[in-house]
């Protein structure tokens, strides 16, 4: 909605058979005494799950800006029944278009374009709308982004990239309200002691599984440099969704943590811009940000990704261009007494056998459709290149859930496969880089990577992508650029008076 377009909000949020708004308790207030104020017009529903997360954070808003007088929300129900809708607002502290006024509550979701809920428009004193995305101004901000306009959110921007720039501990860490960390044992540690030193800042979540993953890795790295006497803390900064979860993670580390639900924590993850869990940001002495996240360093590297200083990140990326040259396929499925692969009747194939063959690592798992999806064609081009050609195999590494999944899947496929469960899975997918399946690694007959885009290439060529060198790769490109602009060719014109279908001309 335009900011220059002015509402009338006796006129917006009346009707004809209405003029007036309600609390929880039934009583009415008319709508003339919202002119002059900023109005949050609130769409929202009991059912929706972030809106139940959204509205105790507006609460707390509404609390703290009630004494300046000049601010009402006003609820806009997306609930099904007025049962819903009447438990819902009883936890409401503000005002609501009654819930039998069908017609306003959707002629407002129609005019403000509301396409999805929690979401808050933000009406200034004159009727212009200040925004509408109040929503994110108020996770991003809470309090400080009063009264909403633009020119207080460039302005805490421009505060923001300030503080950048005069980054230090405190300044990331203290709020007017709190200058100290708990541990998980309840007492309280003030932020300046950590002044001078190495701090991780742990963005974590309890029941997320890559944090429940990547969690003891971290406290056995954290433990191995305490040891040596390093000057290395942790703060946790929890996304759990409530205090029971937090508990339940932070008594597994050894370290300290912001509050639970602390104010700074939304201010926290816009700061650091953070993209996903886990994320360990590393604050060095100086009290600036030495590395956005290292949180995939540790699970590489471990104790030797420490202290993740530029300098060292260069030493790892030499160890791994080394490592790299140097990979054979014992060193990607050989792992302890793990020296082998499966076949379905579970004899277990030596992985030196396998050695000097084209390999495909083929990540997927029987509950993801387009694995299913891909598996036909897959088979397809293992019985193709097989037909011809056995120095060529393909390993099944299942996500599956259980044995009966993996099972009930594996038995379909022509080929071998790592054990349901095995370690070595985990640290493949690290290694590849595995976002999600089905995904192919193609492997060359040294035990180096050809291409981390097999399935792709299988599903644009079939048999023909096989023996998934660069070169070969370069060549199916060529030719089908080549086809491309053949097919794109306009076709010679006929002479007059004769006709052309297609590739046959006749005579007219």
């Amino acid at each position: 909605m335009a900011n220059g377009v002015a509402h009338d909000l006796s006129k917006l949020l009346s009707s004809e058979e209405r003029d007036f708004l309600i609390r929880n308790n039934g009583d009415q207030v008319k709508v003339s005494s919202l002119v002059g104020k900023i109005v949050g017009l609130y769409f929202s529903g009991s059912w929706c799950g972030p809106c139940r997360r959204f509205t105790p954070k507006l609460l707390e808003l509404y609390e703290e800006l009630a004494s300046k007088g000049n601010f009402e929300v006003v609820f806009i129900s997306s609930d099904k029944d007025d049962e819903s809708f009447k438990e819902y607002f009883s936890e409401m502290p503000w005002l609501a278009i009654p819930f039998t006024d069908l017609e306003t509550r959707k002629r407002l979701k129609e005019l403000f374009k509301v396409r999805g809920i929690p979401n808050l428009v933000i009406i200034d004193e004159n009727g212009h709308v200040s925004t509408e995305q109040g929503t994110r101004i108020v996770m991003e901000y809470g309090v400080d982004g009063y009264p909403f306009n633009v020119e207080r959110i460039n302005f805490l921007k421009e505060e923001e990239e300030a503080a950048k720039q005069n980054q230090t501990l405190s300044s990331i860490l203290v709020s007017s309200s709190r200058d100290y960390l708990v541990s998980n044992d309840g007492n309280r540690v003030p932020v300046s002691e950590l002044e001078g030193k190495l701090v991780g800042l742990y963005f974590s979540m309890n029941y997320h599984g890559p944090c429940r993953e990547f969690t003891p890795k971290l406290v056995e790295v954290y433990k191995k440099l305490k040891e040596k006497g390093q000057d290395f803390e942790i703060v946790l900064i929890s996304l759990d969704h409530d205090d029971e979860q937090f508990k339940e993670g932070f008594e597994t580390m050894p370290w300290l943590a912001l509050p639970f639900n602390d104010k700074s924590i939304e201010k926290l993850l816009r700061y650091f811009e953070l993209q996903t869990l886990p994320t360990l940001v590393i604050i060095g002495p100086d009290g600036k940000t030495l590395n956005p996240n290292v949180a995939e360093l540790i699970e590489e590297h471990g104790i030797e990704a420490y202290p993740f200083t530029p300098e060292k990140l260069i030493e790892l990326a030499e160890i791994e261009k080394a490592k790299l040259e140097a990979q054979t396929l014992e060193s990607l499925l050989v792992y302890g007494d793990k020296d082998f692969v499966i076949e379905k009747n579970g004899s277990k194939v030596p992985v030196s056998e396998l050695v000097g063959k084209t390999i495909l690592l083929y990540f997927s798992a029987h509950w993801c459709p387009p694995c299913r999806a891909f598996l036909p064609k897959l088979i397809k081009t293992y019985n193709d290149i097989r037909a011809t050609n056995n120095a060529f195999e393909v390993v099944f590494i299942s996500s599956d859930h259980d044995q009966s999944a993996f099972d009930e899947f594996y038995s379909g496929m022509p080929w071998l496969a790592l054990p349901f469960g095995d370690e070595r899975k985990k640290s493949l997918q690290r290694k590849f880089k595995v976002q999600g399946i089905p995904t192919v690694i193609a492997i060359s007959p040294s035990g180096r990577t050809l291409t981390t885009t097999a399935r792709q290439l299988i599903g644009d060529y079939g048999v023909d992508a096989y023996p998934f060198t660069e070169e070969h790769l370069k060549r199916l490109e060529e030719i089908a650029t080549l086809k491309k602009n053949e097919e794109t060719k306009e076709p010679p014109k006929a002479k007059e008076g004769n006709v052309c279908d297609g590739d046959v001309c006749r005579k007219a």
